[in-house]
């Protein structure tokens, strides 16, 4: 039997200025030209710890066939660092079966327990007040094709919790900061709020494909998006509780169909109701200090330095270090233009 090579080094422990023999998945190709109309590869590279760029000089064309999104190849080259971006300037490159891999050892993950962080969701679940509210939320977790895509899905596609178990981790921190400013603002109504984080991306487990890496989307996530796909889910389950209160069946949509906050951030309707207020508001929150974490991992908790220019957010980020909280993979987007998912609306989530 054919011995496969085997991933000896992650992304992550890549130093400048070394040799780089490894396994990585492609997640990104790109064949262009210089100036000078010489024609090379662009590739990003991928691992769980994280992304990095690749140059091939030599050969472009035929080995492109070699480096199609979601291919597993064997590089050798040399790391390098080029406009302050380390990257590797690959001299030989085979293409593997990607089969004989685990995704895992290309795919972000959590850096926390799903079983634990389902654990304290459903407990979450089960001190919703409204006996049809949580009713309602007990048919998701009970539905066996369902529930297990939302415990793996990732939030997002670069941008924030972009990585296994991301929907999870990001649901259970906006449950966190719902029941404190529940605790502040007792006129919210919790059992809306709570169902509003649960419902709110939910229709991400459809709108991504992330059985194996890369992350990408799926047709219905491309043509109809998380929300309206979300609302489906929604309108499925109510139509099999008896009695569903009309009332609380609009209210809940609109907390989904609104938590983006503004039309031109991609939502069909504006917060109208407090609970829809504070969605949009601590969906913001979460996916911000998820940005943040990841971006100043590694750096010590009393040191400062400034980020590159982040496009998303319209400015530079003065940032210090964070105890690890998430994969070390950097969000994409900085010093380059906001990624498709996130082109109509301004921040993240």
């Amino acid at each position: 039997m054919a011995q496969h090579p085997a991933k000896e080094k992650f992304i992550a422990d890549i130093q400048d200025n070394e040799p780089v023999v490894n396994v990585f998945l492609v997640s990104a190709m790109r064949l262009a030209e210089t100036k000078a109309g010489k024609p090379y590869l662009s590739l990003t590279l991928m691992d769980r710890s994280g992304t990095i760029g690749a140059r091939v000089w030599d050969d472009a064309p035929r080995l492109a066939r070699h480096c199609e999104p979601g291919s597993v190849i064997r590089i050798e080259g040399q790391s390098q660092t080029y406009n302050g971006e380390l990257q590797i300037r690959v001299t030989r490159l085979a293409a593997l079966d990607a089969d004989a891999y685990d995704p895992a050892l290309f795919m972000p993950s959590t850096s926390h327990d799903i079983s634990a962080m389902e654990e304290e969701l459903l407990a979450i679940f089960d001190t919703v007040a409204d006996p049809v509210v949580r009713k309602l939320l007990r048919s998701f977790s009970h539905d066996e094709a369902l529930w297990p895509l939302f415990l793996k899905a990732p939030a997002a596609k670069h941008m924030h919790h972009a990585y296994i178990g991301g929907l999870l981790e990001h649901t259970l921190g906006m449950c966190r900061a719902a029941d404190s400013v529940c605790a502040l603002y007792p006129s919210l109504d919790r059992s809306l709020l709570i169902a509003g984080v649960f419902l709110h991306d939910l229709g991400k487990i459809k709108e991504f494909s992330f059985a194996r890496p890369p992350f990408d989307y799926t047709d219905e996530g491309r043509l109809v998006g998380h929300m309206v796909i979300s609302i489906g889910l929604l309108q499925e389950k109510i139509e099999g509780i008896a009695d569903f209160p009309p009332h609380t069946a609009r209210l809940l949509k609109h907390l989904v169909l609104s938590h983006h906050g503004r039309h031109e951030y991609g939502s069909p309707a504006v917060p109208m109701t407090r609970e829809a207020f504070v969605l949009n508001f601590i969906d913001e929150l979460d996916a911000k200090m998820n940005f943040f974490d990841r971006l100043s991992q590694g750096m010590g908790e009393d040191e400062y330095r400034w980020s590159d220019y982040q496009r998303t957010l319209e400015r530079f980020l003065f940032l210090n270090g964070s105890a690890p909280a998430s994969p070390p993979a950097a969000p994409s987007g900085a010093g380059e233009p906001p990624p498709p998912e996130d082109s109509s609306r301004r921040p993240l989530p």
